[in-house]
């Protein structure tokens, strides 16, 4: 995987988004891409960019209400492969430890 992608997409309502955020977040399952969702966003890797930014126009495309915001931030490294798994690894092993303050 060569294509990274933070995405976010969430209506603008006053109520929970959980519903309209899970509609787009099973949208991606329609698309050859792996993704990871967190309380931010969905990190989604893909193999090239047009696979990528179809499965962000589907869960975009997901989400019914008369006004969604979608963010999308891509990283796509060109000269080698890179996941990002891989990404957070590197981040622990220049931290010594894992990144983050919970106890695991």
């Amino acid at each position: 995987m060569t294509v990274i992608a933070l995405l976010s997409v969430a209506p603008v309502i006053e109520d929970s988004m959980a519903d309209d955020i899970a509609d787009a977040v099973d949208a991606l399952s329609e698309y050859d891409v792996e993704y990871e969702t967190n309380p931010m966003g969905t990190v989604i890797e893909a193999d090239d960019a047009d696979e990528l930014f179809a499965a962000a126009q589907a869960a975009h495309e997901a989400v019914d209400a008369d006004r969604v915001s979608t963010v999308l931030k891509i990283d796509d490294k060109r000269d080698r492969d890179a996941s990002a798994a891989g990404k957070v690894d590197a981040v622990e092993e220049a931290l010594g430890r894992p990144p983050t303050s919970r106890e695991e």
